[in-house]
């Protein structure tokens, strides 16, 4: 924790250097989180109610940074450009609300972080097996939507670092499940690539880099474990609540454990690029 917390500093402060952003005594440079559920530290509650916490990756990475989330819970690639699932005053949609906040606080945001897409394809998965023109349909719209999002909000803070973020795979935790959800499991993992390929493309056309979550979870790695439990799935059992029973689980979201995770993720990208 405490490496952790250099590392944040450290990166803090290089991002102030490098964006321009200004600071006083009393008022810090700014760190926007913009997203989904990730982006806002989504859990399920003892009652298995998801709800934004205070535990999300976010809050790793704000030391020396005033932190403003602008996230919502369910958002869509689609939805953060057209609005329609969370309420921004003054604001249609996400993407508006937060161009409205950078054009506000022009100098003075240090950090974007952006995290979507998982929403486009969640619900492509299922006991049954994936629904591959489910897969199709969700990819599509990221590769459509998310260049938008992200062209939007370069050209409101140019001189701000931004970052994006990939996604690790909740669906490798069937593997658990017998013979059927094992299939489902190796299943999920190439489409999980697929949509994070997908994702660095529309990053990397304007330059910004992706923090590798897919990676930090081990999403490929089907090496066996002394329990015979592969490291991606005890990984994803361990980082988050797809494991637990009901009415917690199974969650996609990330414990404490795994948003540290996807932090560390986050400022291993950061600092690697000072």
């Amino acid at each position: 924790m405490v490496k952790r917390w250099l590392l944040a500093s450290a990166t803090a402060a290089a991002l102030v250097l490098a964006s321009g952003a200004t600071a006083t005594a009393s008022s810090a440079p700014i760190y926007l989180s913009l997203g989904d559920s990730l982006s806002v530290g989504v859990q399920p509650d003892a009652q298995g109610v998801s709800r934004p916490t205070d535990q999300g990756f976010d809050r790793d990475i704000a030391h020396g940074l005033r932190l403003t989330e602008l996230g919502c819970p369910a958002e869509t690639t689609t939805s953060m450009i057209n609005g329609g699932v969370c309420a921004y005053p003054g604001a249609k949609s996400q993407l508006d609300a937060a161009v409205n906040f950078l054009s506000a606080h022009k100098g003075q945001v240090a950090l974007v972080s952006v995290v979507i897409g998982a929403t486009d394809v969640e619900n492509c998965a299922t006991p049954t097996g994936i629904d591959l023109n489910c897969v199709t349909q969700g990819i599509g719209a990221i590769q459509a939507n998310l260049p938008v999002i992200v062209d939007r909000l370069r050209a409101a803070a140019p001189r701000a670092e931004f970052v994006g973020l990939n996604l690790y795979d909740p669906f490798l935790a069937t593997f658990l499940q017998g013979e059927a959800g094992q299939q489902l499991a190796r299943q999920s993992v190439p489409l999980t690539q697929q949509v994070n390929g997908v994702l660095a493309a529309a990053y990397g056309r304007y330059g910004v880099p992706v923090a590798d979550v897919e990676t930090a979870f081990h999403t490929t790695d089907f090496t066996p474990g002394a329990n015979g439990i592969p490291r991606n799935v005890a990984t994803i059992c361990q980082d988050t609540f797809m494991c637990q029973p009901p009415p917690v689980g199974p969650n996609i979201h990330p414990n404490r454990a795994g948003y540290c995770v996807m932090a560390g993720a986050v400022l291993e990208k950061l600092f690697s690029r000072r």
